[in-house]
Parts: C-alpha cells; sequence; structure tokens
C-alpha cells in the first residue's frame, strides 16, 4: 500500500477521510517514471460532489487512455482539513498518488458554478502554487480551466495560465503533445503558451489587454502578441457516438451527491429558454444512439455494482429514442435490482408514463420547471409551457396515483410585476384544488395534496437573451420572495403549499461574478484573504468578506448587477464565439420584451447561428 500524504493522527481528526486516501474502485494508477505528463484533474468543492461530476469522469478516462500521461485528481478540502493542512505546511495532493500537486506537469479546474471561485483559490494556496500566474516559474504547473463558466473567464483571468473554451474531448491530445514537444526542445512555459494559443478553443489570458471608458464600460479588447486570435470559437464534439466514455467509472468508498450509473444520452436542448446559459452553449443538440447507451449501460453496471441508472442530459423528455432506452433497461435490468432515474424531464402524458415504469410513485413526485408563476412571465423567457399544460400534468400524475407536485420558479426576472409574484401563490393553490376535485377522499388512502414552491432568483448570464437584464439588490428580492410566502398563507389550501426561497445575498454575488470583467479578480483575491471559501455552502458563505472586498476595490454592484445593459456595449466574453450569434440573442432580448414566444428548434430553425458546426438538431429533417 502507498504511504498517504496525510499522517493518520490528522486522518482521525477529520470528516470522512476516506475523501482523502484515493484507492476507489476503478481509480487509476500508473507508474510515474513511465509517463512523460502527469495531469491532475481538481474539482474545487468537496469531494462527494466533486466525484459526482460527469465530465470528469469522461476527462480522467480519456487522459488515462493516453499512454504517455497519467491523470490524477484533487478535490478542495473540507474546512476541518484545510485548516490543519495550513497549520502543518502540508502541500494539497493528488488522490491517486498522494505526491504534492505542485510536482505535476498540469493542474486541470474544472468550473462548474461561479460560487466555487474562492475555492480555486484555495486549491492553488494549499498547492503551494502562486495564486497569480504572473507570479509562476518554470517549475510550477500549467493551470488549465475549462467548463460552463470559463464562457466569461474574465474574472479569473489573473489566476489560469489558459482556458479550454468547450467540449473537452477534441484538443486535449494535441495540446499535450504540444507540451512534450516544447519540453524536449528545452523551450519556455512562455514560448508552450505561444503555441497553445493557436490551438482552436485555448484561450491564453495574459496575451490579451483591455481597455476601459470612463463610465467603467469596456471600450476594447484585443491580443497584445501576434499568435493570439482576435476571437476564439468553443469547441465541440458533434459526434458523440464515436468518443470516449467511461466504461470503468470511478466508484467512491463514502456516498456521494451521485451514486449511480450516469448516462448521458444527449448534449445541447432545443428548448431555447432566454434565461438558460447551458441550453445556449452547447448548442446544437447532439444524441447518442441507443445501441452506444446500451453497450455502456451494461459494462458501467457490470464494472460499478450501482443499483442505480441515471439518464442525464438538459431536457431528457427530448431524446427522441426515449421510449425504446427505457423499455430496454427496466427488461434487462429491473428484475436485477436496478433502477431507473430520469431528471429533467418535462411533464406530459409519454412523460408520466415513461416515470410511472421507473419510479416508486408512493415516494417520488412529479416536477414541472414552471419558471413563471404568471403567463406573462413565462412568455417573457420563452418557457414554452401555459397554465393548462401544468394543470393537464397535474390531472394526469394525479390520476396516476401521484399526490406530491414539485414547482420550480425564478423572481426577479424582466418585466415581473407584484402580481406575476403572487400568482405562484395562485398557480400552486390551483394544483392543490385539481387534486382534492380529481381524487374522492376514500381513494386518498389518507393523502393529501402536496405542493412545493421551489423560488430561485434571476440571475443573468452570458450568451443567454437575458444577459443584457438588469437584477435587484438582496433587499428587493427578499421582499418579492415574502410577498409568495404571504400570498400562499391566504390560499384555502395553504396547509398542502411549502414555499421556500434561496438566499438574496448569494443569487446577487453570483451575478457579480457570471458578468463580471477583470476588475473582478482582485475582489475575488481580497475576498479569499478575507476568509472567503465554501461560498455555496450557506454556513460559510459571508457576504460582508465580499462587500468590504468590493468596497476596497472601488467597485460597485451598482455597475455590474442592477443597471440595464445597452445592446451596443462590449462584454468581456464578447471574444468567445459560442456558435450563437450575439444578433440573434439581441432578436430574442427584444422579443422577451415584447413577451413573444419563439419555437424550439425541431418546430423552426430560427438561425442562432449552430448550423456553422455542420450537425446536430440544425440538420434534421424538418416535416
Amino acid at each position: 500500500m502507498k504511504k498517504l500524504a496525510l499522517p493518520e493522527e490528522i486522518l482521525m481528526a477529520v470528516d470522512k477521510p476516506a475523501r482523502y486516501i484515493g484507492q476507489e474502485v476503478n481509480s487509476i494508477t500508473k507508474n510515474k517514471e513511465e509517463v512523460d505528463i502527469r495531469f491532475c484533474m481538481c474539482f474545487p468543492d468537496v469531494y462527494e460532489i466533486g466525484m459526482s461530476h460527469l465530465g470528469i469522469q469522461i476527462l480522467y478516462d480519456m487522459l488515462n487512455q493516453f499512454s504517455d500521461v497519467w491523470c490524477e485528481r484533487t478535490y478542495s478540502p473540507w474546512v476541518d482539513l484545510d485548516s490543519l493542512m495550513r497549520e502543518k505546511k502540508i502541500p494539497l495532493f493528488a488522490l491517486e498518488s498522494q505526491d504534492p500537486i505542485k510536482e505535476f506537469d498540469f493542474l486541470g479546474i474544472t468550473i462548474q458554478y461561479e460560487m466555487a471561485y474562492t475555492n480555486i483559490l484555495q486549491v492553488l494556496d494549499l498547492s503551494q502554487i502562486p495564486i497569480f500566474s504572473k507570479d509562476r516559474g518554470e517549475e510550477d504547473p500549467i493551470v488549465i480551466g475549462g467548463g460552463p463558466c470559463v464562457y466569461n473567464p474574465e474574472p479569473l483571468a489573473p489566476f489560469f495560465d489558459l482556458f479550454y473554451i468547450g467540449e473537452g474531448e477534441t484538443q486535449y491530445r494535441r495540446l499535450l503533445d504540444l507540451y512534450k514537444e516544447n519540453k524536449a526542445q528545452g523551450r519556455s512555459k512562455q514560448d508552450f503558451l505561444k503555441k497553445a494559443c493557436q490551438i482552436p478553443g485555448i484561450y491564453v489570458p495574459s496575451f490579451y489587454q483591455c481597455e476601459y471608458k470612463e463610465d467603467g464600460t469596456l471600450k476594447a479588447f484585443y491580443p497584445i502578441v501576434e499568435e493570439a486570435p482576435k476571437k476564439i470559437r468553443k469547441e465541440i464534439q458533434m459526434e458523440l457516438n464515436e468518443t470516449y466514455y467511461p466504461e470503468k467509472p470511478l466508484v467512491p468508498y463514502i456516498k456521494a451527491t451521485q451514486d449511480r450509473v450516469m448516462l448521458e444520452i444527449q448534449r445541447g436542448c432545443i428548448r431555447n429558454c432566454r434565461f438558460c446559459q447551458a441550453g445556449q452553449i452547447y448548442k446544437p443538440v447532439r444524441e447518442r444512439s441507443v445501441e452506444f447507451l446500451k453497450d455502456k449501460a451494461s459494462k458501467m453496471i457490470a464494472n460499478t455494482g450501482y443499483e442505480e441508472i441515471s439518464l442525464m442530459s438538459l431536457s431528457s423528455s427530448d431524446y427522441t429514442h426515449l421510449n425504446e432506452l427505457v423499455s430496454y433497461l427496466i427488461e434487462n435490468y429491473h428484475e436485477k435490482g436496478v433502477n431507473v432515474s430520469l431528471p429533467s424531464l418535462r411533464i406530459d402524458a409519454f412523460s408520466l408514463d415513461i416515470m410511472s415504469k421507473v419510479q416508486d410513485i408512493r415516494k417520488s413526485s412529479v416536477t414541472f420547471a414552471a419558471e413563471g408563476g404568471s403567463q406573462k412571465i413565462r412568455d417573457v423567457i420563452n418557457k414554452g409551457i401555459n397554465e393548462e399544460v401544468i394543470l393537464k400534468g397535474c390531472h394526469d400524475a394525479f390520476l396516476g396515483g401521484w399526490n406530491k407536485v414539485k414547482l420550480y420558479f425564478m423572481l426577479g426576472l424582466p418585466m415581473e410585476e407584484d402580481e406575476d409574484c403572487k400568482d405562484i401563490a395562485h398557480l400552486s393553490e390551483k394544483i392543490c384544488e385539481l387534486y382534492y376535485e380529481l381524487i374522492p377522499k376514500e381513494n386518498r388512502k389518507g393523502q393529501k395534496a402536496s405542493v412545493t414552491a421551489s423560488a430561485s432568483f434571476f440571475i443573468p448570464k452570458p450568451f443567454t437573451a437575458l444577459q443584457w437584464a438588469r437584477m435587484y439588490p438582496a433587499e428587493e428580492y427578499s421582499r418579492r420572495a415574502y410577498l409568495v410566502n404571504d400570498e400562499v398563507k391566504k390560499m384555502l389550501n395553504h396547509k398542502s403549499i411549502r414555499f421556500q426561497w434561496h438566499s438574496s445575498d448569494v443569487s446577487v454575488l453570483e451575478g457579480l461574478l457570471a458578468r463580471g470583467d477583470r476588475k473582478i479578480a482582485e475582489v475575488i483575491y481580497k475576498a479569499y484573504k478575507k476568509g472567503a471559501i465554501y461560498d455555496a455552502w450557506t454556513e460559510y458563505f459571508h457576504n460582508e468578506y465580499w462587500m468590504e472586498a468590493l468596497e476596497e476595490c472601488g467597485l460597485s454592484l451598482d455597475f455590474y448587477c442592477y443597471r440595464e445593459r445597452e445592446t451596443d456595449e462590449l462584454f468581456p466574453w464578447d471574444f468567445i464565439d459560442p456558435g450563437v450569434q450575439k444578433s440573434y440573442l439581441i432578436r430574442e432580448w427584444n422579443r422577451a420584451r415584447k413577451g413573444l414566444v419563439t419555437p424550439n428548434c425541431r418546430q423552426l430553425c430560427t438561425n442562432c447561428g449552430a448550423k456553422i458546426f455542420g450537425g446536430g438538431v440544425c440538420f434534421e429533417s424538418k416535416n
């Protein structure tokens, strides 16, 4: 057994020591003397969440298929170990070898959500790698960022050597070959970065310059070395049946958030919801074949022992072979004690039929992501459903044996008024009334209607049609939430309705980080130095650290969050080409303000620009 990086007395003193010892089922160990490149993949949050991330599982499997590369993993140490590592000056280490990360060639950090930004600095700090890229030497690892948040990398630009924009399957082999060649020639890290920035999808932030207007908005953004391109197009894996997918996924010894086989059935979404970043940056929709999925499901179940398969996508109902796939999985695995779960379903008769096959109706609930309480707001965001559809779905669910309904909403959306907020309570009440009207008392088996309405606060994200919209101060978001809560209490069936909402302070901060520019990097650094880590965890979030850091940097939420942007404003992320054109997003922003609905991609092509990738739903035959 290899020597552990943490002595026994420390492992015995921290919560869940299995987070730090590695050796999980299907983890990969190589002889470090026999590989040319050591790559450490990092998820900057606690182990249980990071182990549930499919993207890292895919890249871990892919990189380890390369005979000259050993890919290992690390995660953010929990707060108890964090303090001990600082006290004992123990460097952060990789799980497989237990070697310090500072000895690796690459540290790849997946950036899935803005509230993990200070954890990125924690990882660098504990690794004893200089936090700012300008302070790193030739012996320090190359720090590379990827994931959805790098579609606006600017708030993190000073901390990273390079960013990989897009899907990771396409260019890593080329990047690593370039690194090997550069190293063999005895050239510098700067030489490598100048060659790397010429690879599609690679952004080297130190090669670009920002200029600002007097009002604080961007005046210009341009490369300052001749090798760097003016525009960087995202990388995309168009053929999902001819690419990497783990057949032996990692299985932890402690329960992870997603403790199951994750079967990605498609990428992208046809729905064009105007608030949804994922729906735009992963365009166009690309499906995996049923045969591919059958093969992977069989191998992953055999190699993990998991008792559940989760079908992963942004909108599983829109996968064209869903019925065939679910029927196959039930026929082949249900009697073996393997369940099938289906997140991201749109609730209609088809979906309910499938759900009834795979779920324990007595324990489960049906979920509607209604997003807006009123039809006006649902049209603004292009949700594509109306109250009739929601009530019809509930009608069918209640007759099918369900009595629990979950509803997801957003507050603070553009054009929202108080009556739109109150309509969340009214819709919840109509669903309760429907249950009691449909199901006679003698058939309820002691069950009451149960409606849980959850509200998040709207956050404008880059590359969405609502990226120009304003946010509101935390106090105003909270006022709207209490407005809904008070209205719920007035409902006849209020005892059957539960209303809950997110933190308004966290939402405003997420908005700051989502649309920030390079100036925000200093805010992140100052907040971290004050003690900000695990900001996504309510018990560790300290809003005062961030407000103090903003003030010290001479920046304000008024500028970054509370103003509506003009459509001719240059955004910090405008140098990235996701395929979706800005002109299309402006058209959708104008349609949103008029309350006009846009059809989904299978109903009508709206010429968003994603056709440039040459495949997917853009080239399906339209009837």
